[in-house]
């Protein structure tokens, strides 16, 4: 069962999970997850490897089938939604692992974040994600193959900024990067909330997430364990719990 605390009545739900079972094949790895993300709010989801935190982001993209439950977005009732009407809805994912375009250049791979509602791109897009990251507009000409590993993870950023979601997925940006990189992309992501943008992130480096989060979610073998402020999840008991196993 949910351990539910702290609700945000202030803060009406633009994505409202409900209930959220997913397994893969017979194995059931989601088990009734619930959670809410409100308009311009940084929610983030903490949890230790394996506990279903991507598999919950890769059902509310519609990557994965969600075996029950709901999730409404904006409130719509998603149901059966592929994930290009997801992301037609504003719910734009960037997943774990740089997935850009090698192949192509820095500014082609930015123009296929607009493509969902601009079929042959939107360059009037462009200028907005330079100001945000201006190393991309140094290599906007660069094969993105020849960008390092944090660089294609800002470039994989972009590509979902670009798209102006109301609600912008971050799966573990953080994966292999210097903490300088991660601070960049943590740093621009609260500053778009700013301008009402949601952001739901996965992240390991809790501390880091929690320092830019307004709320957040503790995930534990697939269930909602807790929830809570930043202030509440530091000052209690259940995030040692969750990482460690409630040993210090």
């Amino acid at each position: 069962m949910n351990v539910m605390m702290n609700r945000r009545p202030d803060r009406p739900a633009l994505l409202l999970v409900e209930d959220l079972h997913v397994a893969y094949g017979k194995a059931e790895v989601v088990h009734g997850a619930s959670f809410s993300v409100g308009e311009g709010e940084f929610v983030v989801m903490l949890g230790r490897n394996g506990a279903g935190k991507s598999t919950i982001l890769h059902a509310v993209s519609g990557l994965v089938p969600s075996r029950s439950g709901r999730v409404a977005f904006a409130g719509q009732d998603l149901g059966r939604a592929t994930a290009r009407t997801r992301v037609q809805a504003g719910i734009v994912p960037v997943l774990e692992g740089h997935r850009v375009f090698t192949s192509l250049t820095v500014e082609d791979n930015l123009l296929i974040g607009t493509y969902a509602n601009h079929p042959r791109g939107d360059r009037s897009k462009l200028g907005r994600i330079y100001d945000l990251f201006p190393e991309l507009a140094e290599r906007r000409h660069l094969q993105a193959s020849r960008l390092s590993g944090g660089q294609q993870q800002i470039l994989a950023v972009g590509q979902g900024v670009i798209a102006e979601p109301r609600l912008l997925i971050l799966d573990e940006p953080s994966g292999g990067l210097a903490p300088i990189v991660v601070d960049r992309i943590l740093t621009v992501a609260h500053e778009l909330c700013r301008a009402a943008m949601a952001v739901l992130l996965v992240e390991q480096l809790v501390e880091k997430a929690l320092r830019h989060a307004h709320y957040g979610y503790l995930l534990e073998t697939g269930r909602i364990a807790g929830e809570g402020t930043p202030v509440t999840l530091r000052e209690g008991t259940l995030l040692e719990r969750v990482y460690l196993g409630g040993h210090a």
